[in-house]
This record gives structure tokens, C-alpha cells and sequence, in this order.
């Protein structure tokens, strides 16, 4: 917002309100000593808090005078934003930063910072404690708005997570290779075909943005907007994690369906293949990979994505896969009912994963889409897997944060007619 000079200085003249904010910066030496870090951080998380706010650095807050930053300190001035957005507010702050310069008085042109602050996903607490925007200051957060501000960005609001607005991505920054995937069977105009499907929604602003299941399906990095929407994956030598064992390793981006797929090559790639003679030789492999599939799918599909920064990771080893997956169990799931209830957490994200071709030509997942949504991920998981290894899967919830589900493998007997080649 305020993008144009004369939009800017226009708005400058009136003063600072719920969208503007002044702060001089002040330098001892190399080192910035104002504003304080806590007092920076508390008004940037204000604004993230409340809606769409610009804080400009080198404007004196009473006077409106523009004092501007010296030249060779704007690098300075930039990394003490971005440490305070990272490090003093939790989750982590996503700002843009722009450089530019204006005219004082009496026309001399000086260098300031504009911080634009969208209005976050999340509710973000700084060292000052929760905070909003009220006119022109900041306001500690009741403890009812708090919990209202805490429904209304949470899984629990009425809108689900994965149909909210995402701040700052446009239909622009969508592929239209990915979303034509799912427009291209209604001849309307492409916009309205998207809102109606959900993948655009209007912000807060009346502003057009791509929903968070539009950018996980239909940008090709979705992580510059969800930190965390990616997929950590490892394959360890032994049975422990140890960087200096590991044989494979990658970071799997893109949209929800190639990481899915790539997450099941990675394993199919990593994983060994033994073999018997019953007469004629049988190959065993070390994982089952229909097992495998329905787990990757169950936690690409399922996770929770408004857990800011947290991200899927599966690791491999000699005894056995884990996959973690961030979030509780949705709704009222138990580890105990998990085989017998299906239950979603991101509606529209499994929708749109229910319209995703799977690429089996050799049968090796027996489903022709990404999601059935009928609950038969995890009973396929058990029965695959134990009869394959003869122990069942075991899932876990670590803190109420996080679902482990630990698959085992086959289990050579390292005969000679039994091999896992390493």
C-alpha cells in the first residue's frame, strides 16, 4: 500500500493513523540505538495483528520531518528489520522492505525505509506481549479480542485455514499451467471459476488473493508464502540420525501433488530390494510402497498448515521410515480410532487432491486419484505394512504438535538367497 511518492508524501502530511506509522532512526557510532529493538518489534506485530500497516524509518514521528537514513547505513538499518522480525517476534514476521527517496522541505532528497506489514495469517506475540493497531498506537490485546483474534486465524474459525486469504499472493504469482488443471472443464471467466473453487478469495481489503489451498496447488514454490509448506527428507546409514551417515537427502518444493510424488520417488530410490527363490525368484521389498503412498498422501493432505514454519520431514534408516507431520489429530480423532474414522482437516485441499491423476502405470498404489476420501489410507498402512514386515506401524503424538507414524521393514534373514544389497 502507498506505493506511489506522491501517494506517500500526501498520506505523510496528515500524520501517522491505523496504516501509518513515523520512527526516527538514531545511530551511536555503527550501532542503531533507537528505536529500541522491543519497541520496534511490539508496533510491527500491531500491525501484522490488526490489517495492512506502513512503517517509515527516517521520518520523525512528531514533527513529520523527513531526516532520512545515511547511505552507507540503510544496510545496517535493513538487517536490524529483518533480525527483530525473526528473531524478537514469534511466529517470525513477513515484511517487504523498499528503499526510497524523499524530498524534504526544502527539496533536498533523502534516503528513508518504508516497511510494508501485511495482515498476517497468524496472531504474533512480540517481547511486549499480543498487540493491535488502534488509530495512531499500538494496544495491548484483551484477553477476549486475544481469543477472538486467536478463532478467527485458527483452525477453529468458521472459515477453514486453507480457504483464507493469503496476504500479498496474487493471480498473478499462481501458474496458470497448475490451476488450469482444475478450470479448464468451465468456460467462465478465469477469476470468477477460481473464486468459486476457492482458490481466490477477497482479503479483508476487498483486494483479490490466492487462498493458502491456492497457493499450496497452484504456485510452483508455495514456501515463499507458507515457510514451512515443504518436505524435509533423509536417508541415514545405521539406525540413528547422524549427518555424517547420510546417503541421500533433499528438500522437496512445488505444488501438493509433486511433492507427493517426489516424496514417494525419493523413498522408492533410497529404499533396498531383496529377493527369494520359491522356485523362481521373488522380489521383497524393503518398504511397502502402497503403504508408503497412502502415508505421504495422508500427510500432505492432512497436516496443519497454519503451524507457522512446520514442515513435513521423513526420515529413512536401517530398521525403519519415520514420517512426521505437523498438527494434532483434527477434530476428535484418537490414535486408537485413527483405522476405524476418517476425518479432514483441509477440506478444500483434499478436494483438489481428489481431482490429481496418480501416475501408476506398473499398479503400484492402486488408486487412480490422489485422494479417495473415503478412510482407507490408514488400514491400507497397517495391513501393507505388517504384511510385509510382520509388525504393525505405530503412530505416536509427540506434544500434542506433531503425529510420527513409524513403518518397519521387511526383515532379511541376510541369507544367501535373501540379499538386501547396500
Amino acid at each position: 500500500m502507498l506505493d506511489s511518492k506522491e501517494e506517500l508524501l500526501k498520506k505523510l502530511q496528515l500524520g501517522e493513523d491505523s496504516v501509518l506509522e513515523f520512527k526516527s532512526l538514531i545511530f551511536r557510532g555503527n550501532k542503531i540505538v533507537g528505536p529500541a529493538r522491543e519497541s520496534l518489534a511490539d508496533e510491527l506485530a500491531a500491525f501484522a495483528n490488526t490489517d495492512n500497516g506502513v512503517l517509515l524509518l527516517g521520518v520523525h514521528d512528531k514533527t513529520r520531518e523527513i531526516e532520512g537514513i545515511p547511505i552507507d547505513r540503510l544496510d545496517a538499518a535493513e538487517s536490524y528489520i529483518r533480525e527483530i522480525c525473526s528473531d524478537s517476534i514469534n511466529p517470525p514476521l513477513s515484511i517487504k522492505i523498499v528503499r526510497l527517496l524523499l524530498p524534504t522541505a526544502s527539496g533536498e532528497e533523502k534516503p528513508i525505509i518504508k516497511i510494508d506489514i501485511p495482515r498476517s495469517l497468524f496472531v504474533h506475540k512480540s517481547p511486549g506481549g499480543y498487540f493491535r493497531r488502534q488509530g495512531s498506537a499500538k494496544r495491548e490485546l484483551t484477553p477476549e479480542l486475544l481469543a477472538r483474534l486467536f478463532q478467527q486465524r485458527s483452525q477453529a474459525r468458521i472459515i477453514r485455514f486453507d480457504e483464507q486469504p493469503v496476504p500479498q499472493a496474487t493471480l498473478a504469482d499462481l501458474d496458470e499451467s497448475l490451476y488450469s488443471r482444475f478450470t479448464r472443464s468451465q468456460p467462465e471467466d478465469t477469476p470468477l471459476v477460481m473464486r468459486k473453487l476457492r482458490l481466490l478469495a477477497l482479503d479483508s481489503d476487498g483486494e483479490e488473493k490466492a487462498t493458502v489451498a491456492g497457493v499450496l496447488m497452484c504456485s510452483r514454490q508455495p514456501n515463499e508464502w507458507l515457510p514451512g509448506a515443504y518436505i524435509d527428507v533423509v536417508h541415514y546409514r545405521g539406525t540413528e540420525p547422524d549427518a555424517n551417515h547420510q546417503i541421500d537427502a533433499r528438500k522437496i518444493s512445488g505444488p501438493l501433488d509433486q511433492q507427493i510424488k517426489d516424496m514417494v520417488f525419493f523413498v522408492k530410490r533410497n529404499m533396498k530390494i531383496g529377493a527369494i527363490k520359491k522356485p523362481g525368484r521373488i522380489e521383497i521389498p524393503q518398504f511397502s510402497l502402497r503403504a508408503v503412498f497412502e502415508a505421504v498422501v495422508n500427510a500432505v493432505a492432512h497436516r496443519d498448515y497454519s503451524i507457522h514454519g512446520s514442515k513435513i520431514r521423513l526420515f529413512m534408516f536401517e530398521d525403519r521410515l519415520e514420517l512426521y507431520s505437523p498438527g494434532a489429530l483434527p477434530n476428535t480423532l484418537t490414535i486408537e480410532s485413527l483405522p476405524l474414522r476418517q476425518s479432514t482437516r483441509n477440506e478444500l485441499i483434499t478436494s483438489l487432491l481428489a481431482k490429481c491423476p496418480v501416475e501408476d502405470d506398473n499398479r503400484e498404489f492402486g488408486r487412480q486419484f490422489l485422494m479417495d476420501k473415503r478412510g482407507e489410507g490408514v488400514p491400507i498402512i497397517l495391513a501393507e505394512s505388517s504384511k510385509l514386515s510382520g509388525k504393525f506401524p505405530v503412530y505416536r503424538l509427540i506434544d500434542d504438535t506433531e503425529l510420527l507414524l513409524t513403518i518397519y521393514p521387511a526383515v532379511p534373514s541376510y541369507s544367501q538367497n535373501f540379499p538386501f544389497p547396500h
